[in-house]
């Protein structure tokens, strides 16, 4: 068997562990999908009054694709605390006494949380659709809006992989990935328009990819209006080619990086 095959088939296999894993701790889901339900409910019913947007513009069609964006970044948080975890416990120890790739650890880490992701937009869906969010364009162009914002995540779960391999202790991964996404899901165009920001702060929202994931997404869901205002920075031109971009380099960066910490630590 080739090295490809058997990092796969071992991938494969770390990814079921994951899963069942799950499947016996039903807890995860439960706060998986309360989570952007209770941010749903809360921006549509008690913010969304507030915010002045375009004429023509639904509040419900503008901020579900910002929820969805915010939803699985946090999500992707889960793969730093998971693997800081394994660390923790000594499950680490015991892949490595065993003859099987090093990688297979961390893609199937980040695969089973893409899963997770996957069970957190179908929630969120079902729920915008409850408060009047509706998808304007073809069955394809969808598909592509859920495709680009689970691809993003799972870009950003090779990041937080990083992150706990690091920092090796759940509690601190939780809150230095807060401190890192939270600005950046709040400094962007998830929850309002940029144009109600203060110069500086719109320069850096209107180049944040959390920003360009959005309004790729929106404009794939059909959640946009002909003719209202859009920023002419490059990236929110160009959403869907800047934010996978932003996706392929941190994939080249954090991939290598993390298989090499990975080793690393588990060779201690």
């Amino acid at each position: 068997m080739s090295a490809l095959s058997a990092t796969l088939s071992d991938s494969v296999v770390i990814t079921k562990r994951n899963l069942i894993k799950v499947k016996r701790v039903p807890d995860l889901i439960v706060f998986a999908t309360l989570s952007p339900i209770m941010f749903v409910l809360l921006f549509r019913y008690v913010f969304g009054g507030a915010i002045n947007l375009p004429d023509g513009i639904n509040y419900a069609e503008f901020l579900l694709p910002g929820i969805f964006a915010q939803t699985v970044v946090f999500g992707s948080t889960v793969t730093g605390a998971s693997i800081a975890e394994d660390l923790q416990k000594g499950l680490i120890d015991r892949f490595r006494s065993l003859p099987m790739s090093r990688a297979a650890v961390l893609i199937g880490r980040t695969v089973a949380d893409a899963g997770l992701n996957v069970i957190s937009i179908t929630v969120m869906a079902l729920t915008g659709l409850a408060v009047g969010w509706r998808i304007n364009s073809s069955v394809i162009e969808a598909i592509g809006g859920f495709l680009l914002l689970l691809v993003f995540a799972y870009a950003i779960s090779w990041l937080m992989a990083m992150v706990g391999l690091l920092v090796r202790t759940p509690e601190v991964v939780n809150n230095a990935s807060f401190m890192v996404i939270f600005p950046l899901t709040f400094a962007s165009n998830a929850f309002v328009p940029l144009e109600s920001f203060p110069s500086v702060l719109r320069v850096f929202a209107e180049w944040n990819p959390v920003s360009t994931v959005v309004q790729a997404a929106r404009e794939l869901f059909g959640n946009t209006v002909p003719g209202a205002p859009v920023s002419d920075a490059w990236p929110l031109q160009n959403p869907a080619l800047y934010t996978l971009l932003w996706t392929a380099i941190i994939l080249a960066v954090f991939v290598p990086l993390s298989v090499r910490a990975y080793r690393r630590t588990a060779g201690r």
